[in-house]
């Protein structure tokens, strides 16, 4: 099979799909790699390392897109690559369909096998290919929030962890998942008061063992969402439901009680955000104020840290790109259900119920389309 990797081209995205280990593990297994001149160099992977690799260096995506049957991704695809979709051509990346209804068009009108990162399972359940970024963003979303309390980019002026006489900020965290558990761990590093919030309560007796009660836990409702926002300087959202959007636990009228100053990082901006207020930004212009708070809504936070990102990433996703390039697409989502969980589109049939029902489709189970 030919694989290829092509240059990240959304704002500031500098992670690459496949590292040089992992083209010489392909090529090794007797496949073809094409990648992109420059794909990799931002997460330290010259194009040296990919030829001593095996790799065929390319210079247009183009040619990477025309020539490979399977295209291996770290983002969604942007509307300038829309026009390299072909029948028959397998997409495996991060799609975070639900809230992208013209991406869902594009993958179905033109027959693509689109496989997805974020909604590939395991056997026990959990996934896999979410949690390394979702770590990332998690332990990265309290260094932003800290940062964005600096009284010059629009914070309260506030030291998240505070000095001796003088109280650390508070941290308010939506969800209680792994990215909500990483942003615990940093916060609580940094010396901040941190509340957890979450709807199921035995993950809430999980997390108040796991961190000794440092971390105070509450139940979700709205009145409580209410009350610990409005008591926090950073808010952080990790709400997800796979696949679908993210449902809205900070409503418009919850921000415009936060104290003037606040910030606001939501992480689950991918999958449409669970602010009402957030709308989806870039590391160009990462930030906007509704009601005196700060929004931060990069739709690819772990791009800022492209080295740690691309490593994390890969360690998770190459044994299925290794799966899937030696057995093919149909087979190996026959052979494993937890990646056909991951089957979003297949040559022209939506398969994923999550984004069906964001986007009032009908839908067809991977399971019937694969045979």
């Amino acid at each position: 099979m030919i694989i290829g990797v092509p240059k990240e081209i959304k704002d500031n995205e500098a992670r690459v799909g496949v590292t040089p280990a992992g083209a010489k593990a392909l090529t090794e297994a007797g496949h073809t790699v094409l990648v992109e001149t420059q794909a990799g160099v931002q997460s330290g992977f010259p194009d040296a390392e990919y030829q001593s690799a095996g790799a065929e260096i390319v210079g247009e995506p183009g040619w990477v897109w025309g020539k490979s049957d399977l295209v291996v991704k770290v983002k969604e695809p942007v509307e300038k690559e829309y026009g390299f979709f072909r029948e028959g051509l397998i997409l495996f990346t991060y799609l975070h369909l639900a809230p992208v209804p013209a991406l869902t068009d594009k993958l179905l009108e033109s027959k693509v096998i689109g496989i997805a990162y974020e909604t590939v399972r395991d056997r026990q359940g959990t996934l896999p290919l979410l949690t390394p970024m979702s770590e990332v963003a998690g332990r990265m979303s309290v260094q932003v929030g800290a940062s964005y309390l600096e009284r010059e980019r629009g914070g309260r002026g506030i030291l998240l962890g505070g000095v001796p006489g003088v109280p650390p900020a508070h941290v308010c965290i939506l969800g209680g998942g792994v990215v909500g558990t990483n942003a615990a761990k940093i916060a609580l590093g940094f010396g901040a008061k941190v509340t957890l919030v979450d709807v199921n309560l035995n993950r809430l007796r999980e997390l108040d063992d796991i961190f000794g009660g440092r971390l105070y836990t509450l139940a979700s409702n709205s009145y409580n969402v209410a009350q610990a926002t409005g008591e926090a300087e950073l808010v952080i959202g990790g709400v997800l439901i796979p696949g679908t959007t993210a449902p809205k636990i900070v409503t418009r009228a919850m921000v415009a009680g936060m104290k003037k100053g606040a910030v606001i990082v939501d992480v689950a901006i991918d999958q449409g955000g669970c602010v009402e207020t957030a709308k989806p930004t870039s590391h160009s212009n990462p930030s906007f104020v509704v009601d005196g708070v700060v929004h931060y809504c990069v739709t690819n936070m772990p791009g800022a840290v492209p080295n740690t990102s691309t490593l994390a990433l890969t360690n998770s996703t190459f044994p299925y790109l290794l799966r899937l390039a030696n057995l093919g697409a149909r087979e190996a989502l026959r052979q494993d259900a937890g990646l056909a969980e991951g089957l979003n589109t297949w040559l022209g049939t939506l398969t994923y119920r999550g984004v069906a029902e964001s986007q009032h489709r009908p839908w067809t189970a991977a399971a019937s389309v694969i045979g």
